[in-house]
C-alpha cells in the first residue's frame, strides 16, 4: 500500500486518470490527483500569470493539507517539471519519483528549453494566433487513442498557460533527490521529446529505468499495463532506502 500523488500533465488534469483510479483503490493505494489551476474542472480560475511555480504548489498544497508522508509521486509528460519541483521542496515527504513518459528536467530548464527551439516556436505561433498570446493550443493526442476515449478526452482538455513551459525551474534543496524510476514509452512518434529522459535514466546513477509498450497516454490507452507495471516499482520501498 502507498500514498501516491499525481503530477498530471498539459492540457489534462486529474479526470484523465479516471481508468487508473479502481485499479489503484483495487491493490490497497491512496491515491491523490490534484488538477492545476487553470486547467480541468479548475479552467474557470485560467489566467495569463499561472505559471509553474503555480502548478508545483498546487500539489505541495495538497501534501501540506493531506500531512502526506512516504509519497510515491508520479509525473506524467508536463507532470514531470511539476514533481521535479515538488519532490525539491518537500523532500521529506517523498519517497520515489516515477516520471512516466515524463520532462526530468536539471535546474534551470523549463520545458521549452528541453523540447527545443523549434517545437517552441510552432508553440508561440500557436499561442499567438489561436490563444490571446498566452494559452498554448491543446495538443493532439497520440494517433493510437480509441474513438471512444478521443470523444471521452476531447472536450474536456483545455488551452495550457504558457507560462508554465517559460518558467525555469530553480532547484533549492541540498539533500539529494529521492530515487527517480523513468518508464518510457516505446510507440512514441515523430518529434518524440522523451527518449532524451530515458537515455539519462539509463546511464546517471540514482535512476531505475523501465519501458511501456504504450504511445504516450498509457493511463488512458492500455490503464492494466500501466499498473502492473507501476507495482513492479512501487513495493520496491526497502531498496528505494
Amino acid at each position: 500500500m502507498a500514498n501516491i500523488v499525481l503530477a498530471h500533465g498539459a492540457w489534462s488534469a486529474a479526470w484523465a486518470w479516471k481508468k487508473m483510479r479502481p485499479l489503484l483503490r483495487a491493490a490497497g493505494h491512496e491515491f491523490f490527483a490534484p488538477t492545476y489551476t487553470g486547467l480541468g474542472e479548475r479552467a474557470h480560475l485560467a489566467h495569463r500569470d499561472i505559471d509553474l511555480s503555480t502548478h508545483i504548489q498546487d500539489v505541495l498544497a495538497v501534501l501540506e493539507i493531506e500531512d502526506l508522508t512516504d509519497v510515491t509521486l508520479l509525473g506524467h509528460s508536463y507532470g514531470g517539471m511539476v514533481a521535479t519541483g515538488v519532490a525539491d521542496r518537500a523532500p521529506g515527504r517523498i519517497a520515489r519519483i516515477v516520471y512516466i513518459d515524463a520532462f526530468a528536467p536539471r535546474d534551470g530548464q523549463s520545458l521549452f528549453d528541453l523540447v527545443g527551439p523549434k517545437a517552441e516556436a510552432n508553440m508561440r505561433a500557436g499561442a499567438a494566433k489561436d490563444g490571446d498570446g498566452w494559452k498554448l493550443p491543446i495538443n493532439p493526442m497520440p494517433p493510437d487513442t480509441s474513438p471512444q476515449d478521443l470523444a471521452w478526452a476531447s472536450p474536456r482538455r483545455r488551452p495550457q498557460p504558457i507560462k508554465t513551459f517559460e518558467q525555469k525551474l530553480r532547484l533549492e534543496s541540498t539533500q539529494a533527490p529521492p530515487p527517480r524510476h523513468y518508464i518510457y514509452a516505446t510507440r512514441s512518434g515523430p518529434g518524440d521529446a522523451f527518449r532524451q529522459f530515458g537515455e539519462r535514466a539509463k546511464s546517471e546513477a540514482g535512476w531505475k529505468y523501465f519501458e511501456i509498450d504504450a504511445s504516450h497516454n498509457p493511463h488512458i490507452t492500455c490503464p492494466d499495463v500501466l499498473m502492473a507495471l507501476l507495482t513492479r516499482i512501487m513495493p520496491n520501498k526497502w531498496e528505494d532506502k
